[in-house]
């Protein structure tokens, strides 16, 4: 959505009971009332935290049934709300949230730092991000400039740690 446009309501569109709207809405966070996909954020910063005790490959697991399941469901509820890529749709958030917190190094300041990280390269949509955003349709593409934030928000955490050691 262009800024300045008036957001689509979803009233009678979306229903929490529904388990497709449920996820799509990162468990009821995208109906804030401001900054959605902020918020949906933190729905990721929570999974986050139930998927620390995993073994990376297990947490590499989960996050890409995230992803690969974000898809269909984040599709699926842009067909059921008749809009592509409402902003109350934050399942896209949620993996990229995850995706940026790939063998980060476990702490509250480094969870802070993804979140900042990752809102920056989500809102910013540097290129190539931007052109997917732009370009890519459907599930994919509602999922997709989420995923590209994530991976650079992940380098960049990644590189961080690298320089002071952590």
């Amino acid at each position: 959505m262009a800024r300045g446009q008036a957001i689509p309501s979803l009233k009678g569109r979306a229903t929490l009971t529904n388990p497709v709207h449920f996820l799509a809405l990162g468990f009821g966070t995208g109906l804030a009332p401001r900054a959605p996909g902020t918020v949906g954020t933190l729905a990721g910063i929570a999974l986050y935290v139930l998927l620390l005790a995993l073994p990376l490959w297990g947490y590499l697991v989960a996050t890409l049934i995230v992803v690969i399941a974000g898809v269909w469901i984040c599709d699926r509820a842009a067909r059921d709300f008749g809009v592509h890529d409402h902003p109350a749709i934050v399942w896209d958030e949620v993996a990229g949230f995850l995706i940026t917190m790939i063998a980060a190094p476990v702490g509250i300041l480094w969870v802070i730092t993804g979140f900042v990280l990752f809102r920056a390269f989500d809102v910013l949509k540097p290129w190539p991000i931007s052109w997917l955003d732009r370009r890519v349709g459907g599930g994919f593409g509602i999922m997709a400039d989420d995923v590209l934030a994530g991976v650079f928000a992940a380098v960049c955490l990644q590189l961080l740690a690298m320089i002071i050691g952590a």
